[in-house]
This record gives C-alpha cells, sequence and structure tokens, in this order.
C-alpha cells in the first residue's frame, strides 16, 4: 500500500555458509548477504556478486591499459 511504512515488510538474507536463503536475518552477519526484498533475489545473491565484481575487473583493467 502506498505510503504504509516499510518497516513491516519482509527481507531475504542468502547464509554464504549454509547456501540457503533465510526469511529475516537469522544468522551471523559473517555469513549474511542482503537484505533483499524477494526470495529469488537473495537465492541469486551469490551469482549477482559475481556478475559485478567480473564487470569491475573489466573496468579496472580498462581504466590500466589507459
Amino acid at each position: 500500500m502506498v505510503g504504509e511504512s516499510q518497516s513491516n515488510d519482509v527481507q531475504y538474507w542468502y547464509n554464504t555458509r549454509t547456501h540457503e536463503v533465510e526469511k529475516g536475518p537469522q544468522s551471523s552477519w559473517q555469513f549474511r548477504m542482503g537484505p533483499y526484498a524477494t526470495e529469488a533475489e537473495a537465492r541469486a545473491a551469490l551469482e549477482r556478486a559475481r556478475e559485478r565484481s567480473a564487470d569491475w575487473d573489466a573496468e579496472d583493467r580498462s581504466w590500466e591499459e589507459g
């Protein structure tokens, strides 16, 4: 609902140790990626991180090559 507080919205986290999606922060921050708005986004967290890292690596190479 528009204008409704988002503090009650459920957030999802990806646990890098168990490789499971958590509804709300359940594990130590050391093993969590998130928060994400949907379970699907949390499940894709590692792939998205890999893609971003590859993009940043390509940008670094481009910058270093001048």
